[in-house]
């Protein structure tokens, strides 16, 4: 899959299946850049890619907020003269049931799940019509679907897939196009954090009985980013194990 030689922003990089995505666009002779808001998981990411022959850079920014979001597309452009390839990761989960939630919590997790993709492409989206070309990669969940305990992030989740339709149909004509990944059980810090036996019950309601690796997210960011999907846009992929099938 072309990308060799793309510029490739992926926000919420610093570890997890962000780190997983910004690692296989590098291996793929990508230049990319890599944010989050934690100064020291920009670092050790972008130097680990420059390590392994990549030429990454590293962008300490919050892209919930709108100078965040331009901070990192200006120093992508001046870096690199260009963005091609607008991966949008970060997210975060406040799990709690709605009696129960706080409208905190709530406004954190539609802010940085919904509104930082929002301010990214606002952000992005002008240098790609420039140049008639571009790829936008929204990372979703299959959570979207709806879960007992996530009316916050299920929500954020729809959102994106919303946004990526929209952008889809707006951009088309510019050649850039907009998908979305859904994931669902992938093994990150977040997942691995959670009890041993709170682990293997959740790997179990997965049809092919495992959890994910951020390698698979990555796999299918890399698809939709390629020169070979150029006829692809507005479209979701679950890379789940089959988990989008039910309703656990």
């Amino acid at each position: 899959m072309q990308v060799k030689d793309r510029v490739a922003v992926v926000t919420g990089s610093g570890q997890g299946i962000g780190a997983g995505i910004a690692r296989a666009f590098g291996a793929a002779g990508a230049l990319v850049v890599v944010n989050d808001v934690a100064g020291d998981r920009v670092t050790a990411v972008a130097q680990e890619l420059r390590d392994l022959g990549a030429s990454a850079i590293g962008v300490e920014a919050n892209v919930s907020t709108t100078a965040g979001a331009q901070a990192l597309v200006d120093r992508t452009v001046a870096e690199f003269g260009r963005l091609d390839i607008l991966v949008n990761n970060v997210g975060i989960a406040r799990d709690r049931y709605l009696t129960k939630m706080s409208e905190e919590e709530w406004d954190d997790v539609i802010r940085i799940n919904l509104k930082s993709p929002f301010l990214c492409c606002r952000a992005a989206v002008p240098h790609m019509v420039e140049r008639t070309h571009g790829r936008i990669i929204n990372i979703s969940s299959r959570a979207w679907l709806g879960g007992a305990g996530q009316a916050n992030y299920a929500s954020s989740k729809g959102g994106v897939v919303s946004l990526t339709r929209t952008l889809a149909l707006e951009l088309a004509k510019f050649e850039i196009t907009a998908n979305c990944v859904a994931p669902a059980l992938i093994d990150t810090p977040l997942f691995r954090g959670l009890a041993g036996d709170v682990q293997e019950r959740l790997a179990k309601t997965v049809p092919m009985g495992r959890v994910g690796t951020p390698e698979d997210i990555a796999q299918a960011v890399l698809f939709f980013a390629s020169d070979e999907a150029s006829y692809v846009t507005g479209q979701i992929l679950y890379v789940c194990g089959g988990r989008s099938l039910g309703a656990s």
